[in-house]
């Protein structure tokens, strides 16, 4: 195959598909993460508890995530990934819009309301990941796909910094609630320019079982397959999930008189859009993915160590570990672009939405855990062992995975 120009390759990676999949990233990205950013100023506005309840709306959004994962990705298969482009954005934006009124609600059972609508939420934001870089990489050469993939994740994590700028400049938490869902509307009406996948379209009449989630399961090689890939991304979500997410309750052990979790997730996603950006390069250079992954997995431990048992004493440092662990766990796109590249066109769109939301619906499950064991350890303490039991699924599954490197994605499974 004769190689493209320099300036033909610029085309292709910044194509219309490329540039609607990252500003649908970064919508969705600012509207994930504002409830985190928004936690306690919300909370508190409404008369319900940061912690406590906070932690509950936070599992229910998770959880709409992980349920939402599944049903897009099984529609993505069946219907064509750009039926989710529009149908997962359309939920997350008008429940992001309800969520700015939520002052105006009824008092009575305000949590489950604001829990209600970021599990709405969640449902929506599940399908926007998966089905962009699904389309992405079907729609560009093999030889840059890794480098397609990082811009959309790179510029789409900029939403989470945007999402942190808004909540500092709106003048309330609610506004920010609702310029996400009209940002989301605006990109509604943009995708009416973007053509489906040309892979997907060669097999969209043939007679193959598509989307069909259970097979992840009936079939030992798929299966291990599937599950390596959730425990490679473990580690993006332990870090957001509990060291940003949570930051407030480090403070005291550290020695800090107050961390702001908003500002902590806004570092972090400027570590991670720097490292996305970053993943793709690496990973064409070394022509390896798991190899790129396992170097990144590598530099967040040592920051990860350092952070915790470190000499980190002060609000600026944390917030300097975050940049750090968020450009060691910037290899998010290279780990959705791995997920996609593992398996056929008939259930890669299901493969490729599960598969973050899989890591997103696991947060619950190592905040349990994070808190369980601080009944009988540290906050740190707790953390860090948390962190070993994430980093060392990851470790082993980026080296046993199969490499993609430039395989051709037109087959199914």
């Amino acid at each position: 195959m004769q190689e493209l120009s320099l300036s033909a390759k610029a085309r292709l990676i910044f194509s219309i598909p490329v540039i609607i999949a990252a500003l649908g990233y970064f919508v969705d990205i600012y509207d994930l993460l504002l409830f985190g950013i928004v936690r306690i100023p919300s909370l508190k506005a409404l008369g319900l508890n940061p912690d406590a309840d906070g932690t509950f709306i936070l599992n229910c959004q998770m959880i709409g995530l992980l349920l939402g994962g599944i049903f897009w990705g099984i529609f993505g298969d069946k219907k064509g990934r750009l039926s989710v482009l529009f149908g997962s954005i359309l939920v997350y934006s008008l429940a992001n819009i309800a969520c700015g009124f939520l002052p105006y609600f009824p008092k009575a059972h305000l949590v489950y309301q604001y829990a209600g609508l970021r599990f709405i939420a969640g449902v929506g934001l599940a399908g926007e990941l998966g089905a962009g870089i699904t389309l992405v990489s079907e729609s560009l050469p093999k030889n840059l796909r890794a480098i397609g993939t990082s811009v959309v994740a790179g510029f789409g994590l900029m939403g989470a910094v945007v999402a942190q700028l808004t909540v500092e400049l709106a003048g309330g938490w609610n506004i920010s609630y609702i310029i996400g869902g009209i940002m989301g509307i605006l990109l509604l009406i943009l995708r009416v320019s973007v053509s489906e996948s040309g892979i997907y379209k060669n097999i969209e009449h043939k007679n193959v079982s598509k989307g069909n989630f259970l097979s992840f399961f009936t079939n030992k090689d798929r299966l291990i397959r599937y599950l390596k890939c959730i425990a490679v991304g473990l580690p993006t979500w332990y870090c957001i999930g509990i060291l940003a997410v949570l930051a407030n309750q480090f403070a005291p052990e550290m020695g800090i008189k107050d961390l702001n979790p908003g500002k902590a997730i806004m570092w972090a996603y400027i570590g991670i859009s720097v490292g996305d950006l970053t993943s793709g390069f690496i990973s064409h250079a070394l022509k390896s993915r798991k190899m790129a992954i396992f170097y990144m997995l590598l530099f967040t431990l040592i920051g990860l160590a350092v952070m915790l048992f470190g000499d980190t004493n002060t609000e600026t440092k944390y917030y300097m570990f975050c940049v750090w662990l968020g450009l060691g766990t910037g290899y998010w796109a290279m780990f959705v672009t791995l997920a996609a590249e593992q398996f056929g066109t008939n259930i890669r769109n299901t493969a490729t939405t599960t598969v973050p939301n899989m890591v997103r619906g696991l947060v619950p499950v190592m905040i349990l855990a994070f808190d369980s064991l601080k009944g009988s350890f540290s906050v740190l303490e707790s953390a860090a062992i948390v962190g070993i039991v994430v980093f060392g699924l990851a470790f082993y599954s980026s080296l046993t995975i199969s490499e993609t490197h430039d395989k051709d994605l037109e087959f199914t499974e």
